[in-house]
């Protein structure tokens, strides 16, 4: 019997679920090898989910007990509005889940958490050559046409 897939916050004890997703992600975004995150980053990313004093938030999807997919969004102010955006920062689906709904579920967990925080605008950034991630995004969100610039310092 396949059981429904659930969406959730994370809890303290997913961490080792969580884990091999986040390095998923991150190998899948070049920071793997030489260019992996420092551990610290990875522990302080996961225990700030869980400070009630940081707009950083985890939810996780889970079918059967196994943990599927992740998304990481954070609240913050901006000068468009009043209310503040929703930056839906990290989404990730196991190779094993994709195609089966697990990115759309997330996504869409993201935004009802955004509207019943007040919060009108939710929106994410993929690299232009994720073609598989953004026939998804096409469908669920508008493509602004913004091109984004960073600087490391």
């Amino acid at each position: 019997m396949n059981e429904q897939l659930v969406i959730r916050a994370a809890e303290k004890d997913d961490f080792l679920e969580w884990k091999p997703l986040w390095d998923g992600y991150n190998a899948f975004y070049g920071r793997s090898g030489e260019t992996a995150l420092a551990p610290e980053i990875t522990h302080m990313t996961w225990s700030r989910f869980f400070d009630a004093h940081e707009p950083m938030h985890a939810l996780v999807a889970e079918r059967s007990g196994k943990l599927l997919g992740l998304a990481h969004f954070l609240y913050h102010r901006n000068t468009i509005q009043i209310m503040p955006a929703c930056y839906l920062q990290d989404l990730f689906t196991a190779d094993g889940a994709r195609g089966l709904g697990v990115g759309r579920a997330l996504i869409n967990a993201v935004c009802e958490q955004a509207r019943a925080a007040g919060v009108p605008r939710v929106y994410w950034q993929t690299r232009e050559t994720n073609v598989t991630a953004m026939q998804l995004y096409d469908k669920v969100a508008e493509k602004p046409g913004f091109v984004i610039y960073h600087k490391m310092l």
